[in-house]
């Protein structure tokens, strides 16, 4: 019977086909909780007891004295307007080891941990503007982290210390103009021959969107390896293939750039018949073809650090910014940060940023534990840099006017410019989320698909009847506790904990059971046709990344103490993110493309739903202590922002913002006393000045409190100014100014 049953499977291609780049991704990295969701019924317990990293001494050092330094070097408004990396800056980055996060020690590296340089570069990415690309992409996936873990003695020899040293600076030449997130699917081309004693590539070339590219002394560069005489043993084409290419070698050309909406390095790499010798390939001849596994084992894990990090990093720095400028800025007598509408922005802003900040080191820490989880790193990704583009986007609503005037003293519009560019590269997030996070993890981190998948392909009968069996079982158990969990609202999952966060692993429980069960109905009703139903994945997608986010946010909880001034934050985050969880659970079900079943769920099933929901949106009554949380200077907001780059400078942007915040949060209670004093009749009501003075003279305030609060309105007003340029200053940026007088080069459209 199971013999006939996996021929029907194969004949009727009711199985995914899954070729051999896919087979790569799939077996990359391994499986850590997310396979707790797909088994639909997490064990909580073990996920509370995952590492939550904090920094090394030597880490801490890098990440807040070492970091905090680049970030006051750095201008970036003026590297926005001039297109300059500053010299003293870059000098800096060099001597103290900011190149070398993934180079060996023995090479002369300084390795750090994935922790360790998401906080770095979540900081730098906020405050430093374009400097920030030359400490990621050195760091990231690049030639020094793909020497070091697959490269020759030799090669390590010759370009780690290098690379380290900053010497060289890297760049990793992948997207072309017809392979963006179909990276597999590169044109660029080396042709193996053979050239007296030894064997050489090739090249020819053309690759757009290049980090760094302008300004890269080497690159590793992924191309089509042709060998038309098998020189290399591996047949006429190995695969994809990872070369190393050094700046100045005939026929390459690289130095013109982009512009992309946030100003940084990068631009095209372009080669017309460029020579090497096969020793290039990094690995050597050994790893011709294995480029493309090479990349996806480094993206397992990699995908969760460089992005994200930069996303949690705007959405903390926002979450800084509109806490302060919320409460300065008033109208209507009050500050703006109180009046609702505002209010719920801030709230939504600190709450999410705290589940940003809680997935990034809930995620790293597995990975500093040595787990390499592909589908977790796709989903930081995706999530940190939409969820980062929303709140920035929030922030520059509740900064009104002064978000959108550009200068110095415009402390958002970098993040806001910025937010698309994570969205887009390492995987676009539409891909991502269509098809990476449960197209990937559906196969790969259920319990028993991945079983009969490779039984099928090996024709492994015995295999395949003890994956289905145990399949069969798996599906009646999560459906029995689907039914009890979906009566009892979850309750009968059981939490780890008690308290006021009991409640939400309840729900947890009893979404990722649903959850579970649909991925089943939707593997065995929909089967090989779900890899292109990519609406109704990104709505699964969405499901599961949620889900990680709410067991990330309760991690954190419990990590730092079970802290009660954080609840309103744990709050507003699980209301939110239970209300995402349900509206995707609904399109689900309004959405199932199967006969009759789908019929039922898109009826009677979405009516069940909805008359039992998971969660029904944040309550009015959280906006207000989930926004108090970061609008008060002290020990919470300072621990909400850690590792967010604070000025010290009083006169210009976030340092002037900072400066006001504490000297009018010292002085509310000083005017409220005032304000108490007018309301009471002790003293006539008048400007502000005018009270302070009838204040002072009724002995309700002193002399000295009255020029404190003098000072603090001096300082808000100052910090609610934009800035203002003269005609000159005004126009800088002509084109024509600059002797340009041609459109700028198209790139990749030819």
């Amino acid at each position: 019977m199971f013999e006939q049953l996996m021929k029907t499977l194969k004949a009727k291609g009711m199985l995914p086909k899954v070729s051999d780049t896919e087979r790569a991704a799939l077996e990359a990295g391994t499986v850590w909780v997310d396979g707790e969701f797909f088994s639909g019924d997490p064990d909580f317990g073990r996920m509370l007891r995952q590492p939550y990293p904090v920094l090394t001494p030597e880490e801490r050092h890098y990440a807040e004295e070492l970091s905090d330094e680049v970030c006051r070097r750095s201008d970036a408004w003026e590297q926005g307007v001039t297109r300059q990396l500053p010299d003293d800056v870059l000098r800096y980055l060099r001597e103290h080891g900011f190149y070398a996060f993934n180079v060996p020690k023995e090479y002369g590296g300084q390795p750090l941990g994935a922790f360790a340089k998401s906080v770095i570069m979540g900081k730098l990415g906020a405050a430093a503007g374009a400097v920030s690309t030359v400490v990621v992409i050195p760091n990231s996936l690049g030639p020094a982290e793909l020497l070091a873990h697959y490269g020759t003695k030799a090669q390590k020899e010759k370009y780690l210390p290098r690379l380290a040293s900053g010497e060289l600076t890297p760049c990793f030449g992948l997207t072309e103009p017809g392979a963006g997130s179909d990276a597999a699917s590169i044109k660029a081309e080396a042709v193996v021959f053979q050239d007296g004693e030894e064997l050489k590539l090739r090249m020819n070339f053309r690759k757009r969107y290049i980090t760094l590219a302008p300004i890269a002394d080497l690159v590793s560069l992924a191309v089509q390896l042709h060998d038309p005489h098998n020189l290399l043993g591996k047949g006429e084409w190995p695969g994809i293939t990872v070369v190393l290419l050094e700046r100045g070698t005939p026929g390459f050309k690289n130095g013109n750039y982009h512009e992309p909406l946030s100003p940084f390095p990068n631009g095209p790499l372009e080669g017309k018949d460029v020579v090497v010798p096969v020793d290039n390939i990094i690995g050597g001849p050994d790893y011709a073809g294995r480029g493309w596994r090479m990349l996806m084992e480094t993206l397992s894990g990699g995908r969760g650090i460089s992005i994200p990090a930069g996303a949690v990093g705007a959405a903390k720095h926002a979450a800084a910014t509109v806490g302060a400028y919320s409460r300065i800025r008033e109208q209507f007598g009050i500050p703006i940060g109180y009046m609702e509408g505002v209010q719920a922005k801030v709230a939504k802003i600190a709450a999410l940023s705290y589940t940003l900040e809680a997935m990034r080191t809930y995620g790293c820490g597995a990975l500093d534990a040595g787990e390499s989880p592909p589908v977790i790193s796709a989903i930081m990704k995706y999530r940190a840099t939409d969820l980062g583009q929303e709140l920035v986007s929030d922030g520059m609503d509740v900064m009104a006017g002064a978000g959108i005037q550009r200068g110095p003293n415009n402390i958002l519009a970098e993040s806001y410019a910025y937010a698309p560019v994570g969205v887009t590269v390492e995987g676009a997030n539409i891909l991502t989320r269509t098809l990476i996070v449960f197209g990937q993890g559906a196969v790969r981190c259920h319990p028993y698909a991945l079983k009969i998948l490779n039984a099928v392909e090996a024709d492994d009968v015995d295999a395949f009847r003890e994956a289905t069996l145990g399949w069969m079982g798996h599906m009646l158990a999560t459906l029995g506790r689907k039914i009890g969990r979906g009566l009892t609202r979850g309750w009968s999952a059981g939490a780890p904990v008690d308290g006021e966060t009991a409640l939400y692993y309840h729900r947890l429980a009893w979404a990722s059971t649903r959850f579970a069960y649909l991925t089943d109905l939707a593997m065995i009703g929909i089967g090989g046709r779900l890899k292109a139903a990519g609406n109704l994945t990104g709505r699964f997608a969405d499901v599961l990344s949620w889900l990680f986010l709410g067991i990330a946010t309760l991690r954190r909880f419990e990590a730092e103490g079970r802290l009660k001034e954080d609840l309103p934050l744990v709050h507003w985050a699980m209301h939110y993110m239970l209300a995402q969880i349900q509206e995707a659970f609904e399109g689900i079900y309004a959405n199932f493309p199967v006969p009759v079943l789908g019929a039922w769920m898109r009826g009677p099933g979405r009516w069940g739903l909805r008359l039992n929901p998971l969660g029904g949106g944040v309550p009015d009554r959280l906006h207000a202590p989930a926004a108090a949380t970061v609008q008060s200077p002290g020990e919470q907001f300072d621990r909400l922002t850690q590792y967010v780059y604070l000025p010290v400078d009083p006169h210009v942007g976030l340092g002037r913002l900072m400066h006001a915040f504490r000297l009018v949060a010292k002085a509310d209670p000083l005017i409220k006393r005032v304000r108490k004093a007018v309301k009471q009749r002790q003293i006539e009501r008048g400007s502000l000045e005018q009270m302070l003075e009838r204040a002072v003279a009724a002995q309700i305030i002193s002399q000295t409190e009255a020029e404190q609060v003098r000072a603090a309105e001096e300082v808000r007003e100052a910090a609610i100014q934009v800035d203002e340029f003269s005609p000159d200053e005004y126009q800088r940026v002509r084109l024509k100014d600059a002797g340009v007088e041609a459109a700028p080069k198209q790139s990749g459209t030819g």
